[in-house]
This record gives structure tokens, sequence and C-alpha cells, in this order.
């Protein structure tokens, strides 16, 4: 999924909103900021890959925040499963 895409498709931010929606069963894919720290993305990852969910990690955070429509940076974004990965 491209950064336009992701603008159009319904999602959540932040870390703690994308773990909550991951143990929900709602999120087709993840993308984490290629630029956060390990310590932050790094059980998320994990999680998303024990959830068979995959990862995008080739976008900054300022870049995901932008795509997002929020005047902040984003560690983590999920799409929700009615969007597509």
């Amino acid at each position: 999924m491209q950064l336009d895409e992701l603008k159009k498709a319904e999602h959540v931010t932040g870390i703690k909103q994308v773990t909550k929606a991951i143990n929900k069963e709602q999120v087709a894919c993840v993308f984490l900021g290629a630029n956060a720290e390990g310590r932050v993305t790094e059980p998320l990852k994990t999680l998303c890959e024990d959830k068979e969910i995959p990862v995008e990690a080739a976008y900054t955070m300022e870049e995901l925040g932008k795509a997002c429509s929020i005047g902040v940076k984003a560690a983590a974004v999920a799409v929700l499963k009615q969007g597509h990965c």
C-alpha cells in the first residue's frame, strides 16, 4: 500500500491504538515509522508477526503522520480490515 492509499483507508494511529486494534483482530496491515525507536516498535512488530499481519516500514514517522492528516509524527498506523494492503 502506498501513502496516498493510506490517506483514503480507514485507519488508527499510535502504538497503543494499533495494539488494541490488532488484539481485536481488526487490522489488515501495519505501517511502522522507519525512524521510530526500536524499543517502541519492536513489541508491535513481534505482535504483528505472531498474528501474521503484514508490516511496512519504508516510511518515516513524519510521512505517516502527514498521510494520516494529523499534526504530529506517527510511529505506527494500522489499516483496518475494510482497507487493502
